[in-house]
């Protein structure tokens, strides 16, 4: 559970970060510019994400039951 955890934490990180690349940069990758009713709230999105990235691998690290 614990590398589930660490692994979709890195792959919402990495997604957050595209995110803001893309609308800093117009650097074409990453899912968030891809999802139609985002339109408009790519930032927020992308924002979000990095939060979730950062805790879900704080939950991957920390001692509770059920994760590892």
């Amino acid at each position: 559970m614990k590398q589930l955890l660490e692994f979709l934490g890195f792959v919402a990180v990495v997604q957050g970060v595209a995110g803001l690349v893309h609308e800093f940069t117009d650097w074409h990758w990453g899912l968030v510019q891809r999802i139609g009713f985002l339109d408009g709230y790519e930032i927020y999105a992308s924002v979000a994400l990095l939060v979730l990235g950062g805790a879900l691998c704080a939950a991957a690290q920390s001692r509770w039951p059920g994760c590892g």
